[in-house]
């Protein structure tokens, strides 16, 4: 039997996860195992479910419980589900639960960077990609156009913060990923560490240098990393010197790029593709 429990108190410590704890505090630097995320919607609870997270708590709104959460909370009978008028958790939230349903989860520990690329012919690398919309967005174009996994440099937003989840439809839980963690600093050996893994470094940059995103070498490569950098500076000079190729995607109308996310699908669409 569900174990539905009504807000009465906007105040409650259960609830602080939902209302009250910033992205940092879920994060829970201190006590990684301890960490918690928020999943929005039926569609990115159900596949976190389905990818093996584990609920603490869902928060709906009182429509939702015999209808679109009504599958989610009969598969997490004993997870306790607080709900109200759509109106009070609008105050409580501080937004409009348009999609009915939030669910508190604790974080899933990561596979190593080292597993990652082990087990991968095809992944996305992302340095300094701090906006947790274009995150989000590179993750769904990720898994939607046949790349294995997503690795991220340290300084990265991370892709369980709450808005880079909704984004990402929550394929964030269907591509593997992780934190670059390897011995070596990303920032002054990563290019060449990835090389010592087998892998053709791909950097997406404006160079005198560049080859065409539709360069035969780069699709016929064994294993390729395709390495994005910032939403306004692109990748460091010094990962693109490290790299095997500088890849752009040609332009038209005087246009000299694309978003990193719109890039992102652009590139993983093309180097996907069979040669």
């Amino acid at each position: 039997m569900a174990n539905i429990i009504p807000v009465t108190d906007f105040d409650a410590p259960q609830l602080d996860v939902y209302a009250r704890l910033t992205e940092n505090q879920l994060l829970n630097r201190a006590e990684p195992e301890k960490g918690i995320f928020i999943a929005e919607s039926p569609l990115v609870i159900g596949r976190a479910l389905d990818a093996g997270c584990v609920p603490l708590s869902f928060l709906t709104d009182q429509e939702h419980l015999q209808a679109q959460a009504a599958e989610l909370i009969a598969r997490c009978p004993d997870v306790p589900v607080y709900t109200a008028p759509f109106a009070v958790l609008t105050r409580l939230t501080g937004f409009a639960l348009t999609r009915g349903t939030l669910c508190a989860m604790r974080r899933p520990r990561q596979p190593s960077a080292a597993r990652i690329c082990s087990l991968s012919r095809r992944i996305a690398v992302l340095e300094n990609v701090m906006n947790p919309t274009n995150v989000g967005a590179i993750f769904r174009s990720a898994a939607a156009l046949s790349m294995d996994a997503v690795l991220l440099a340290p300084d990265c937003s991370n892709p369980l913060y709450r808005r880079a989840i909704r984004v990402s439809m929550g394929t964030v839980f269907q591509i593997p990923w992780a934190f670059w963690d390897g011995e070596e600093d990303w920032f002054t050996a990563g290019p060449s560490l990835l090389r010592r893994l087998g892998f053709t470094t791909a950097a997406m940059a404006l160079r005198e240098d560049s080859v065409s995103i539709g360069d035969p070498r780069l699709k016929t490569a064994e294993k390729l990393a395709v390495i994005l950098g910032s939403e306004g500076e692109g990748l460091r000079s010094a990962t693109i010197d490290a790299c095997d190729y500088t890849v752009r995607i040609p332009m038209a109308c005087g246009v000299d790029s694309l978003n990193v996310a719109a890039a992102s699908a652009v590139a993983f669409w093309e180097l996907t593709k069979q040669p």
